[in-house]
């Protein structure tokens, strides 16, 4: 029996088999929880359906989180399935491509700015404020992801690094205000993994190059690793953690250079 056994766990932007949402569900799946899934589009509904089937779950909604019907509607259809919700994980980030490809001030705009805030940040406020009363009662919890490009400048991350800070943020006051409920509400700060969403950074594989020369256990972590920390999250192993940043990201960010030995003594 797993520590998950019992819980009934809704996932949001698994996208392929390589993304941090997939490797959550791989480990939330073998702990035993029940899982239930959303697809952005019709375009996507077909790949989600693949991926559920493997997990045991036939459990899939549309929902695009930039409309406040549809995540109503969510949480309206899941509710005739489950009398009740343990876990909302919130695996959703996106910026326009061109805002993450250059100098932050020369490629930032207006438009971008909002709508990786949007996606990133306010849906989770939007998916609590919709799915809080199915987790009523039920020691829940709410899980979100980031990474340190929200306390920390990194090339061509730029509005993303942004909308992480605030999502961060949005953790701690949603742990402030659903507290009193019982419901938890974290995020895993994972290192970078080479995703589908990552790809999307410029010079992304030296970026990861880097980092492991650099994270104390010189290398970088996997989607199952995360997982296993977010299925940890999620359970009530972690019942006195709420409003925390967990990093998943082999001490990266407890470093400042790295090793003397990495470094070119012909240079110095």
């Amino acid at each position: 029996m797993g520590f998950l056994t019992g819980k009934r766990v809704l996932i949001l932007g698994v996208a392929s088999k390589l993304s941090i949402a997939s490797g959550i569900a791989e480990a939330m799946h073998r702990e035993g929880a029940e899982l239930a899934f959303t697809y952005q589009n019709e375009k996507l509904k077909d790949r989600v359906e693949k991926f559920a089937k493997s997990w045991d779950s036939n459990l899939i909604f549309p929902c695009d989180v930039q409309n406040d019907s549809e995540i109503a509607e969510l949480f309206s259809a899941l509710g005739t399935h489950w009398d009740g919700l343990d876990c909302i994980v919130h695996c959703l980030a996106y910026a326009p491509a061109h805002e993450l490809d250059g100098n932050f001030v020369d490629v930032s705009t207006r438009e971008g700015f909002l709508t990786a805030h949007e996606i990133s940040s306010y849906s989770l406020v939007a998916l609590a404020q919709a799915g809080h009363d199915m987790m009523r009662g039920r020691n829940g919890s709410i899980l979100t992801l980031s990474y340190l490009g929200a306390m920390r400048s990194l090339p061509n991350y730029n509005v993303m690094g942004l909308a992480k800070a605030s999502l961060e943020a949005s953790v701690r006051y949603l742990a402030a205000s659903l507290g009193p409920e019982g419901i938890r509400v974290n995020a895993v700060s994972a290192g970078p993994i080479r995703t589908l969403a990552a790809s999307g950074i410029k010079s992304f594989r030296k970026m990861l190059q880097h980092n492991a020369a650099q994270t104390p256990l010189r290398k970088n972590v996997t989607i199952e690793e995360v997982g296993n920390a977010a299925s940890f999250l999620c359970s009530d192993l972690a019942s006195g953690i709420s409003g925390e940043i967990l990093y998943v990201d082999g001490g990266f960010n407890t470093t400042a250079m790295g090793s003397l030995n990495d470094l070119d003594d012909s240079k110095q």
